[in-house]
């Protein structure tokens, strides 16, 4: 299958967009303890003993403790989770860009774990796992039920050993098996180049921590070789990761000073505004300030920002603190809406827990949560429409998702299964002989329309949806638009 490019991420186990923040952790953990609700422990207490006196094979303590603690989190929001002594390893491996696993990013839907957006270039990637696939069997071992952890255990593994994972698609009738190898995946965060004389292409796969510093680096490369004319900043399929990577790629584009984001939570510490200044983004490390050292062209040049349903989370930060400042035009489909933030809380030296703290909200005050980032221009992924613009998935659809605070998020898909197949015949229409977009090429139609608005050439944006046409036939996606990593 070739290779597509609204894929998934399967990784270590980490939620795109996480915040790490210690000094969060330790404050929260100071905090006078709530007073315990006694009936309802007991209760546990008893439904543990009946466990342990009563079920037909032996459960050890440890694992029904595990469990527990799992499920509570698990039954907040998609983005909260324990973090085995594996996940909590993990994490660290993969904001730092390198990581064991098979390249997609995972959420649930339906007791299923659910296909968020890939790594390009991975096994998952070139097999052709696509956005919104369930995944309903790893090995021999069905996946309806498990929680997203012990779903990336399976997942995870030795590279060069293969694993079988069988999915369920949406319009296909039968589930689809495929055989990957894992391998050791390795992530270039920042992808540059000239896609023509002058115009600077910039392309974030994903937030790490070195992902601003090395965007500065490659921004550098491409304004030695000539006078630039504009730039590109491709933040399509990004699912995000650090918010101090947000803060620095923001603040390489942004006058400092500027507000970035903010944050809001129950806690005073959730209660946080985020500048384009270094101490923001170098979060104390110590280095040299990069952003200090970026061509002056960064700050001042015509600029368009890509984004659609796979954008999360900090590409949702960057894009809404360029929209709102006016920096840039924002140009694509309406983003993924994950407007929340995780803080790591460490329960132990190799245990932790993931949770949500607080909301995001843009420079103007707006709510990214369940709703997204509009862009400024709609355009579609092809001349003709998006065929995947139905099957691609968003944070409103993901089970016990925030609501957002400002009301008006975007609808979850609750399509019959009359509508379903009638939207995935139109599809395979609009898919024969199509080859998928390669981010960057020539035949990158979304890239071809930020040139025009950046020349000042007549952009062709998406076609108007007609009252009771699918988005997947007419293509234009005008409703709002994460998961954990493999």
């Amino acid at each position: 299958m070739g290779k597509l490019k609204s894929l998934g991420l399967v990784s270590a186990g980490v939620v795109a967009g996480v915040l790490v923040s210690l000094q969060l952790s330790a404050v929260a953990q100071r905090e006078p303890r709530p007073a315990l609700p006694y009936e309802e422990i007991r209760q546990f207490t008893d439904v543990f003993g009946a466990i342990k006196n009563n079920y037909v094979e032996p459960v050890e303590d440890k694992k029904l403790v595990t469990e527990a603690i799992s499920g509570m989190l698990t039954s907040l929001d998609p983005h909260s989770q324990y973090l085995d002594a594996d996940a909590f390893k993990d994490l660290t491996t993969q904001t730092q860009g390198e990581f064991g696993g098979l390249g997609m990013e995972i959420g649930s839907e339906d007791g299923f774990p659910k296909v968020i957006a890939p790594i390009e270039d991975t096994p998952a990637a070139r097999a052709g796992v696509r956005a919104g696939d369930l995944i309903i069997r790893v090995d021999d071992k069905p996946t309806k039920g498990m929680s997203t952890t012990d779903v990336v255990k399976m997942l995870r593994g030795k590279p060069k050993t293969n694993v079988t994972v069988t999915f369920a698609r949406k319009g296909e009738s039968k589930p689809i098996v495929i055989t990957l190898e894992r391998a050791v995946i390795k992530v270039a965060s920042v992808k540059a180049k000239l896609v023509e004389p002058g115009y600077a292409y910039l392309r974030i796969t994903q937030f790490q921590e070195s992902t601003a510093e090395n965007l500065v680096t490659q921004f550098n490369k491409l304004a030695a070789q000539g006078q630039l004319k504009g730039i590109v900043l491709d933040l399509r399929n990004d699912p995000g990761g650090l918010l101090n990577a947000a803060i620095g790629v923001s603040a390489a584009f942004l006058p400092k000073g500027d507000l970035v984001v903010s944050t809001d939570g129950r806690t005073d510490d959730a209660k946080r505004k985020f500048f384009a200044n270094p101490e923001d983004y170098l979060r104390g490390r110590g280095t040299d300030d990069y952003v200090a050292k970026l061509s002056v062209d960064a700050k001042k040049l015509p600029m368009v920002v890509l984004v659609n349903r796979g954008s999360a989370s900090a590409s949702e930060i960057v894009a809404g603190a360029l929209q709102d400042h006016k920096r840039a035009t924002v140009m694509g489909s309406q983003s993924f809406g994950k407007g929340s933030v995780q803080t790591i809380l460490p329960l132990s030296a190799t245990t932790a827990i993931r949770l949500t703290t607080a909301r995001y909200f843009t420079p103007a005050g707006r709510s990214i949560q369940a709703k997204g980032i509009t862009p400024d221009l709609l355009v579609d992924e092809y001349k003709d429409g998006d065929p995947f613009a139905e099957f691609g998935p968003r944070e409103a659809d993901l089970d016990h998702h925030l609501a957002n605070p400002e009301g008006g998020e975007a609808k979850p898909d609750k399509k019959t299964p009359e509508q379903r197949a009638a939207d995935a015949k139109r599809i395979e229409e609009l898919l024969k002989n199509r080859k998928p977009v390669e981010y960057g090429s020539a035949d990158d139609w979304q890239l071809q329309q930020a040139l025009n608005q950046l020349k000042g050439k007549p952009v062709e944006t998406a076609k108007p949806r007609p009252e009771g046409a699918t988005t997947a036939a007419v293509g234009a996606d005008k409703g709002g638009s994460a998961p954990s990593e493999q």
